[in-house]
């Protein structure tokens, strides 16, 4: 055994106890979660029956849930969707018009 070893005396005070009320991280939101999807679904449809091209779907939604995304880490989702929305769509379109003209673009490498 350690020769160093030696007993350290313990004294415990009177025992505390208390009573733990956890908070929520964030107030409830359930209900914005199901405005919020509405809303997007509704804008989504509306905009899909505008657009000609059907090829630009998979942009379109893809913009519609991240900037749902996006809205829903803000105070005020319901406020801030449309915005969003509309400022990812416009990018997205944008995009899917990039993609096609490098699609040509390339097709017309190939051919040549």
């Amino acid at each position: 055994m350690n020769t160093n070893y030696r007993r350290v005396p313990t004294r415990f005070g009177p025992e505390t106890r208390f009573e733990v009320k956890p908070v929520p991280p964030a107030p409830f939101r359930a209900t914005q979660e199901t405005e919020l999807e509405r809303l997007k679904n509704r804008l989504l449809l509306r905009l899909l029956a505008e657009l000609a091209e059907p090829e630009v779907n998979a942009y379109v939604r893809r913009a519609a849930n991240e900037a749902a995304a996006l809205a829903w880490v803000t105070p005020y989702p319901l406020l801030a969707f449309p915005a969003l929305f509309e400022e990812k769509v416009e990018n997205a379109l944008l995009y899917a018009e990039r993609q096609t003209s490098v699609r040509l673009r390339s097709a017309e490498l190939v051919l040549v």
